[in-house]
């Protein structure tokens, strides 16, 4: 598995947009620590009770040519749950654990990446999942993952995408299916050839609202209120 500083480049996003859009550290803590809230539910859409405490950890890392990017990686077909789907490395909550701990252990365990490069910037707010997870999304920065070794029971692929691409709530999708005689909705956020959906696209989009919040208030303190907008789902 290549580092990102020698993957080919996707997206094909504008260079100077980049730079002018480039993210720091420092702008998504402060992003994700906004003094303001998002109300409303949060979850998937027929959520069930939540029986069980679970994590994942999305990284933020610099890339020569998409510039700043989100780790994501497609889960292999065979496994029960979510086969085939993208999501961020993750999974339960053991005992004894706190959030952030399972989700660096899950983070190393399904790709392989170490903890000692990961810096945790924040949290959003926990998404229930319709099978009564409650997952806490913690959102981490890493100047360099390095080589990394995919486990090849779980993970079918890792890949990185522009986090500008997500960074605008615009991009995000709200449609529906029809499961046991019911409509369900849930948010989608496509990127290229890879279709971003469910528990993945809702904390991607929670992360967008959060990053818009933060540039409406750098130009208008004043506006802070108005770019949260509705965030619920």
């Amino acid at each position: 598995m290549a580092v990102p500083e020698q993957l080919p480049g996707r997206g094909g996003f504008d260079e100077t947009k980049q730079r002018e859009a480039a993210w720091t550290p420092e702008a998504i803590r402060a992003a994700l620590h906004l003094p303001h809230t998002f109300p409303g539910p949060y979850g998937d859409d027929g959520a069930r009770v939540v029986r069980w405490p679970a994590a994942v950890l999305a990284v933020l890392t610099p890339h020569p040519e998409q510039g700043v990017s989100v780790l994501l990686t497609r889960r292999t077909p065979h496994l029960y749950h979510h086969p085939g789907q993208i999501s961020f490395p993750g999974g339960r909550v053991e005992a004894g654990e706190t959030p952030e701990q399972a989700a660096l252990r899950e983070a190393q365990e399904e790709v392989g990446l170490a903890p000692e490069r990961v810096t945790i910037l924040g949290a959003l707010p926990a998404y229930v999942t319709v099978t009564g997870y409650r997952v806490t999304p913690l959102i981490a920065w890493s100047p360099a993952v390095g080589l990394l070794t995919p486990d090849p029971f779980e993970v079918a692929e890792v890949f990185f995408t522009p986090l500008d691409h997500f960074a605008d709530p615009a991009r995000y999708l709200r449609l529906s299916l029809t499961y046991a005689g019911q409509p369900r909705y849930y948010w989608a956020a496509p990127w290229r050839h890879y279709f971003i959906w469910g528990a993945t696209a809702a904390m991607l989009r929670q992360l967008a609202l959060r990053l818009a919040a933060y540039r409406a208030v750098e130009s208008d303190p004043s506006a802070a209120a108005r770019a949260s907008g509705a965030s619920s789902g």
